[in-house]
C-alpha cells in the first residue's frame, strides 16, 4: 500500500505485516533473522518498521515474496505516523537499538586478545561495525567511539606515552583551560567535576574537534593527546590514578564512571548509567555544550554526596 502526501513527499515509515503457515518454522527462523539483520523494529507482534527508502522498500517486498510462497499472507505498507509514537519517538528507538548494537561491540573491543586470533578478529570485528553501520539510519552517538576503538585496535602500539601524562607536576595544570569533544557524556562530565574539585579549582572548559584544539588548553577525554583511556581505564580514571587523588570516595566513583563508560560490567556498578541516560535527554532537548557539562557536573557532585 502506498499513500502520497499532497506535498508529494513520501510517508517516512515502512510497516511489514505477515503471518507465516502453520509449518513454517524453519521459514520463521530466516524471516526473523533478516528482520535482525535489516535493522527492523517490531510493532508489538503485529509486523515491523523500517525508514522508508527503496533499500528498505526492496528488503520488505523480497521477505513478503517469500512468506506469500510458503503458504503465508504478508503485505508491505507505507506508513504516515504512529498514534501512540511520534516521529522522533520512532527515530529515538532506532537509535537506541543501535546503540546496543555498538555497546555489544565496544565490550568486545575491549576483550584481551590473543596473539593468534589478532588479525582475524580485527577483521571480524571491522565487519561487524560495517554491518551495523549499514543499518544506523539516524545516527547514534556511539558510532564514532566505535569506529575510534576500531583504529587504536589496528594501530601498531609503539608510540611512547604522552609527555603530558608521563611526569605531572599539579601546580603546572592550574588556572588552564581544558578541552575535550563537544556534546559530554558520562566520562566527561564527571571527569570536568573531578578537575575542577580536586585538581584546577578554576578550571574553564572548551570544547572542540581534534583538529582544532587550543593551543595551549589541556586535553581531556580526546582521543588524541592529554588525559583520556589509557589500557583498561577511562578518563576519570587516569586523572584519578596521574594526580593521586587521596579522597576515599573518588575509587567508588571511579567504579561507577568506568561500568557507564566502557560497559564491561568489570566493577558491577549500575548507578552511572542513570547519569548517561540523563545527559542523553538532555542533549535531545537541545541544550548546548556548556549547558550540558554544568547540569552533569551537577550530577556528578550529587553522586559524590550519596556516596559512603
Amino acid at each position: 500500500m502506498t499513500v502520497t502526501r499532497q506535498d508529494g513527499a513520501k510517508p517516512p515509515w515502512l510497516l511489514l505485516v505477515f503471518s507465516l503457515a502453520r509449518k513454517g518454522a524453519s521459514l520463521r527462523v530466516t524471516v526473523w533473522r533478516k528482520l535482525q539483520r535489516y535493522g527492523a523494529l517490531p510493532l508489538g507482534n503485529s509486523g515491523y518498521f523500517l525508514p522508508n527508502t527503496a533499500e528498505n522498500r526492496e528488503r520488505f517486498e523480497w521477505l513478503a515474496t517469500a512468506v506469500r510462497t510458503e503458504g503465508g499472507d504478508a503485505s508491505v505498507l507505507e506508513v504516515q505516523s504512529v498514534d501512540n509514537c511520534s516521529f522522533p519517538q520512532m527515530k529515538q528507538r532506532f537509535s537506541d537499538a543501535r546503540t546496543g548494537d555498538y555497546r555489544e561491540l565496544l565490550k568486545e573491543l575491549r576483550k584481551p586478545p590473543t596473539s593468534s586470533n589478532l588479525p582475524s578478529r580485527a577483521t571480524r570485528l571491522r565487519q561487524r561495525f560495517q554491518d551495523i553501520v549499514s543499518i544506523d539510519f539516524f545516527g547514534s552517538p556511539f558510532r564514532e567511539q566505535v569506529e575510534h576503538a576500531l583504529n587504536a585496535m589496528q594501530t601498531p602500539k609503539t608510540k611512547s606515552v604522552d609527555p603530558e601524562i608521563r611526569s605531572v607536576s599539579p601546580a603546572e595544570y592550574r588556572n588552564r583551560v581544558w578541552v575535550t569533544r563537544p556534546r559530554p557524556g558520562v566520562d566527561r562530565v564527571t571527569s570536568a567535576w573531578l578537575i575542577r574539585k580536586f585538581i584546577d579549582p578554576k578550571a574553564k572548559f572548551a570544547f572542540a574537534p581534534e583538529d582544532k584544539k587550543p593551543a595551549k588548553a589541556v586535553p581531556f577525554d580526546m582521543y588524541e593527546g592529554g588525559f583520556g583511556h589509557r589500557g583498561e581505564d577511562c578518563t576519570f580514571e587516569t586523572l584519578l590514578k596521574v594526580f593521586h587523588i587521596r579522597d576515599k570516595k573518588i575509587p567508588l566513583m571511579a567504579e561507577i564512571v568506568h561500568d557507564a563508560d566502557l560497559f564491561d560490567e568489570k566493577f558491577g556498578r549500575k548507578e552511572g548509567f542513570g547519569i548517561d541516560e540523563v545527559m542523553k535527554g538532555w542533549a535531545q532537548l537541545g541544550l548546548n555544550d556548556e549547558e550540558l557539562l554544568k547540569r552533569g557536573m551537577q550530577l556528578a557532585e550529587g553522586l559524590y554526596k550519596s556516596l559512603r
